[in-house]
């Protein structure tokens, strides 16, 4: 049975809007069921007679109708072997030429269109990032008919795709400018590999919205590579005096580059989920549960005064018989209590006093790698965080409280205005 298949395409604005009859023999759908070739196979070689047909199409509105007679400047120059992208890998099709009178050979805008590798690379990401490894990425591929050659499916050549496209894609986040970007927040945390950390800065704007700043990798979280991190953000235009929030997890090492980079501007919220961790691993099983219910009433209570108070007194009793869980929780305890201090309530304040919002990208980052097995060296492991980071980013979703940020704004600056004019103070 023959069909009149007529295919429309515009090829990024260099094909105009043309009809392309294409002659097909399609067999019977009662038929297909006795075929040993699947749909997939069938649609494969529907779709190489439509873009055959297209690229003559193309040559033909270049050279004019074949055997024509007539002067022109582009001439036909018979066919060869080429590759376009489908299906996640490379096929081979037969492409017809053309040429310029004098040599220079003239691409066809339909090639142009089906041979660039972005579908390829898209494909590439895709499959990584729901967990195949390079290894298996052929056998997720529908099977193409038996004369059909492909190319691009072998690990080394998933795997060379993906070190490009993951190398590229740390350089945009290690070089993408800051100068435009409103910031009221800066969660900071660290991931470990086997003896690497990568610290990663996760931005929360003035509309709420998360926003991947930077990541630098160490051999340890320490004070030196938190520094080269915040400096990094300054260079790429992010304004070290402007008021910040900053959500750390309690190390020393972050809040001294904190202090370092950003000043009496940087104002800290130690995450209270670790802090209560912290103290409650300096305790027997049996009195756990006791002191966790009271550390966690205390932080969620609104007032201030009141949250400290009831820390200050838990402290004291904890002294006597449990020296090292006292000392672990009066250790940091102010900057526990930023957001009561800054009067910040509700959604926002329980999305912002802890690190969760970037303990969550923590585990997506986890999650992405777990299929490699063994890592090669710290540009491995950036390469990697930083496609899983793009990944990521895709899913983000406002915070909670978002419309409470420009309250948090004015905290912030009535915070460190106030801390200046203490330091004026002393100085004088």
């Amino acid at each position: 049975m023959g069909k009149d298949v007529r295919k429309r395409s515009k090829v990024q604005g260099e094909i105009e809007e043309r009809e392309v009859a294409v002659q097909m023999r399609l067999p019977l759908l009662d038929a297909l069921v006795g075929l040993e070739e699947d749909y997939f196979s069938l649609c494969v070689r529907s779709g190489e007679s439509v873009l055959r047909a297209m690229l003559e199409a193309d040559r033909t509105e270049m050279c004019g109708p074949k055997w024509g007679r007539g002067c022109r400047e582009i001439v036909r120059a018979g066919t060869t072997r080429s590759e376009v992208t489908l299906g996640g890998r490379r096929v081979g099709i037969t492409r017809p030429r053309a040429r310029r009178v004098g040599g220079a050979e003239v691409s066809l805008p339909t090639f142009r269109w089906a041979t660039g590798r972005d579908p390829l690379d898209r494909a590439t990401m895709s499959a990584i990032s729901a967990g195949v490894s390079t290894r298996g990425y052929e056998s997720t591929l529908d099977p193409l008919p038996p004369e059909v050659d492909e190319r691009s499916t072998a690990k080394s050549s998933v795997s060379r795709r993906f070190v490009a496209m993951s190398t590229a894609k740390l350089k945009e986040w290690l070089n993408a400018p800051l100068e435009d970007v409103a910031l009221e927040a800066i969660v900071i945390d660290g991931i470990y590999f086997a003896d690497h950390c990568v610290l990663v800065a996760l931005g929360i704007t003035a509309q709420g919205q998360k926003k991947i700043l930077g990541l630098h990798e160490g051999s340890v979280e320490n004070a030196a590579v938190a520094r080269t991190l915040l400096t990094s953000l300054v260079k790429r235009g992010l304004d070290s005096s402007r008021p910040m929030l900053f959500g750390i997890d309690g190390s020393q090492a972050l809040r001294k580059a904190i202090r370092e980079v950003w000043g009496n501007a940087g104002v800290v919220q130690r995450c209270q989920v670790h802090k209560l961790r912290n103290v409650l691993d300096h305790l027997p099983e049996t009195e756990r549960p006791r002191i966790r219910s009271r550390m966690r009433k205390a932080y969620e209570e609104s007032n201030y005064a009141k949250a400290k108070a009831a820390l200050v007194r838990l402290a004291r009793e904890l002294e006597h018989d449990h020296p090292g869980a006292a000392a672990s929780l009066e250790e940091g305890l102010e900057e526990t209590l930023t957001l009561q201090r800054l009067g910040i309530r509700g959604a926002l304040f329980r999305t912002l006093r802890s690190t969760n919002t970037i303990e969550n990208l923590n585990g997506s980052i986890a999650s992405y790698t777990k299929n490699v097995k063994r890592w090669t060296g710290g540009s491995m492991i950036l390469r990697w965080v930083a496609a899983s980071l793009d990944h990521s980013q895709r899913r983000f979703r406002a915070v909670r409280g978002f419309s409470e940020l420009s309250k948090l704004r004015a905290a912030l600056k009535r915070e460190v205005a106030a801390a200046s004019r203490i330091g004026e103070e002393k100085a004088a």
